[in-house]
Order: structure tokens, then sequence, then C-alpha cells
């Protein structure tokens, strides 16, 4: 993700050619709102032209609605914060989309903003990988294994990998068994 020093170095869609100021009204806005817009602005260009307009200002809206339940709960909502809530949108604002289109999309299709200027992703790029080792489970099927006996262990390792078991191994499994129904009973 970007700092906030190189988002400043975006330049704005709505800057003026000369580079001197911005001609939209938006600069005049105050407080919080100005704060939101300034933020708002480096996402809106990730959208589609025709929507921009209406994406800005429901990123706004819900950049003041964020801010409203950080405040009611005690808390401040950061830049860092505000740019996290346009990125949700943003990617809120592509989901939508591509939810309610008609026809079937390859993931090999590129997603662009519409105006050409090089923001481009392959839709299978935000795919999570299925060969991908789950961590959280690893570590807590290793933390539940090590807190039972040894020897239950093994007779479980035994019986998956489909060797049969003898009796002194099937009694104890089904004492386990039964020790353990008495402490969920």
């Amino acid at each position: 993700m970007l700092d906030i020093g190189e988002y400043s170095r975006i330049i704005d869609q709505y800057q003026d050619d000369d580079g001197d100021g911005y001609h939209n009204g938006y600069d005049k806005l105050e407080g919080d709102w100005l704060q939101y817009y300034r933020i708002a602005r480096y996402f809106v260009h990730k959208v589609k032209r025709e929507d921009r307009e209406d994406f800005l200002h429901d990123l706004m809206m819900e950049m003041a609605k964020v801010k409203a339940k950080y405040e009611a709960k005690g808390k401040t909502l950061t830049e860092a914060g505000l740019m996290r809530v346009a990125s949700y949108e943003l990617t809120d604002y592509w989901h939508t989309l591509m939810r309610h289109r008609p026809t079937m999309l390859s993931l090999n299709t590129e997603v662009e903003d519409g105006d050409g200027d090089g923001y481009k992703a392959e839709l299978l790029e935000f795919l999570a990988d299925d060969k991908a080792i789950d961590i959280v489970a690893r570590l807590d099927a290793r933390r539940i294994l090590q807190g039972m006996p040894r020897r239950l262990v093994q007779i479980a390792y035994k019986r998956y990998s489909g060797y049969p078991l003898d009796k002194k191994e099937r009694n104890y499994l089904n004492h386990q068994a039964k020790e353990l129904q008495k402490t969920l009973f």
C-alpha cells in the first residue's frame, strides 16, 4: 500500500492545466470534509469515468459514517484509517460492478479504470492461492495434538493410515472415548 507521501505525488484529476489550483469547488470544503476529499481524490481515478462523481460522494459519506462510529466509541480515526475505508469502498465498487454483469468473465480478464491510464490487473490476481499453507490451522492442529496423550496420537495415526489396531490399542481408544464423553456431558 502506498504511504501518504506517495499519495501526495499523484496528480489530482480535478487540477487545472497550469497546476495552480482546483476549480471544482471541493477545495472550498472545511474541516473533516476537506480531509475526506483530499484522501478520496486519490481513489476516484480507479473507478470508471462515468461513476467517479458518485463514487467520490459515496466515499466521502462512508468516511463520515465511519468517523462518527469511531467518535461514538471514543476513538480517533487517522488518515491511514480513512485510506483503509477508501480501499474497502473501491474493492466493494469493483465487486458490485462485476457481480451485476450479465456475461461470464474469464479470470484472465483485465480490469481497468476506463480512461486508459494504465491501472490494470487480472481478476486471477485477486484469488487466494489454494496451494498456500494454512498456517493458523496447522498451528491449531499442532497445539491440540501436543495437548493429547502421546499414545492416543500414535493410535490415531495408525488408524488414519489404515493399519489394524490390536486389542490393547482398541481398549485404550475406547477408554479415552468414554473419558471424553464424561467431560462433555
